[in-house]
């Protein structure tokens, strides 16, 4: 049973950092891509973060701020966030893509950035 689980979220005030992390388990295979993706109230599902054969991409409206990272031995995939705004405030959802193009998503973790 393939199992993805996010932690890490919180309250945080403006400005604040947090580090989602994300661990995997049950999937068989290659692994294509891991990412992170938020979604905002009454807003769409968009990427924030990426790693594809070990390069990062980044969403306009968090580089300089947000840093993905990896640990192929530990099946985690994580997501620093520095200098966080309200407007970051989403529940941010991991994503996992096999070599299959199987997609695999947490059930979410819930980030909110507040004074």
């Amino acid at each position: 049973q393939v199992q993805v689980v996010e932690s890490g979220g919180g309250l945080v005030q403006p400005g604040g950092s947090l580090r989602l992390s994300c661990a995997t388990s049950g999937i068989i295979g290659s692994i294509y891509a891991r990412g992170w993706y938020r979604q905002a109230p009454g807003k769409e599902r968009e990427l924030v973060a990426r790693i594809t054969s070990g390069i990062s991409t980044y969403a306009d409206a968090v580089k300089g701020r947000f840093t993905i990272s990896r640990d192929n031995a530990k099946k985690t995939v994580d997501l620093q966030m520095n200098s966080l705004k309200p407007e970051d405030t989403a529940v941010y959802y991991c994503n996992i893509v096999d070599i299959a193009t199987r997609n695999y998503w947490g059930q979410g973790t819930q980030v909110t950035v507040s004074s």
